[in-house]
């Protein structure tokens, strides 16, 4: 069965759209023993296909097959990086009535909590809930009375380092990001304090949506030494038209995770984001059987983080990598 429910979440992602069972009227939380024959309907939106999110989700659907067999009927539907489409998913997952909701990624997380503040949702790839959610004083809980979940946040002071330690000489460092994703934002203004402390003058290129990648990373290659791109949907799911430039540029790119490092890194220090994505199902678990409050959960992080380099990329460039660092896959 965990064979099958894998192939299904794959092909899911694939094609943006699959169902795996009829919706089943939702239920207020309850103790196992009373929802022992109980099968469970859960609808997963993830915001865009690329690397990072398809296997947060894959865990996800691995680990809740794994955990509930029979038991679960699990609908995936895919935004296609579009917020509005995000809202129209999770709208309709309310009139299904599903027990619980996952969302793949900050937009997808915002458009299930305006959908519905009664069906338990759990977030994953979130990099910080508070900045999602414009929260200023956040003690780490649920930031709803029905939302909690995981977070792909890596250390950016260890991100910084690295980027000091792969181009001490360089002077001016870019950060390339999408200026619609809060989370990416919130990176961005932690990283540049790190950076600048190592003595680099770091500038900012925001681009708000994949039309604008191209152009705007031609001028952050025209204008800086070296670029970094923290974990940024948009710019994940362009990874190839962002190489495209930096690469004959001679620009090298430090990555925030490993998806984008795959694509047009030279290097990162990554989560991995299967392991988020079987956390976030084990917390799911726990509401649906065992009548667990979501409001009650702490965010949960990735325990480790792994360094990373793509070897091709930095064949090219040239640039030697220590022996401690792993080929991304």
């Amino acid at each position: 069965m965990k064979k099958i429910l894998s192939l299904i979440c794959a092909l899911c992602l694939l094609f943006t759209l699959a169902a795996c069972g009829q919706s089943a009227p939702a239920s207020s939380a309850a103790p196992a023993a009373a929802q022992s024959d109980k099968v469970f309907n859960v609808g997963v939106c993830q915001l865009v296909q690329h690397p990072a999110l398809d296997l947060a989700t894959q865990g996800f659907c691995d680990k809740l097959g794994e955990l509930l067999g029979e038991r679960v009927n699990i609908t995936v539907q895919n935004g296609a990086g579009d917020q509005p489409s995000c809202a129209v998913i999770a709208s309709q997952f309310v009139s299904d009535e599903v027990d619980l909701i996952m969302a793949n990624a900050t937009p997808a997380l915002i458009a299930a909590a305006g959908a519905t503040n009664e069906i338990p949702i759990l977030g994953t790839s979130i990099t910080a809930y508070a900045a999602a959610f414009e929260i200023d004083e956040w003690e780490g809980r649920s930031v709803a009375k029905n939302v909690s979940g995981t977070s792909d946040l890596a250390p950016l002071d260890e991100q910084a380092a690295m980027l000091h330690d792969f181009f001490p000489d360089a002077k001016t460092v870019g950060i390339l990001y999408c200026n619609a994703e809060a989370n990416s934002r919130f990176q961005v203004e932690t990283i540049t304090p790190l950076l600048e402390a190592f003595g680099y003058t770091v500038k900012n290129f925001e681009f708000s949506d994949s039309n604008d990648v191209a152009a705007v990373t031609t001028s952050a290659v025209g204008e800086c030494d070296v670029l970094y791109i923290p974990t940024d949907n948009t710019a994940a799911s362009c990874a190839e038209a962002i190489n495209n430039v930096a690469l004959p540029a001679g620009v090298p790119i430090i990555a925030g995770e490993a998806g984008l490092c795959s694509g047009c890194g030279v290097a990162t220090l990554s989560i991995d984001y299967y392991d988020i994505g079987v956390k976030t199902a084990e917390m799911a678990f726990e509401i649906l059987v065992n009548g667990a409050d979501v409001s009650a959960m702490e965010i949960a992080y990735a325990p480790v983080f792994t360094k990373m380099f793509n070897p091709d990329i930095c064949k090219t460039l040239g640039i030697e990598v220590p022996d401690d660092f792993v080929a991304v896959g």
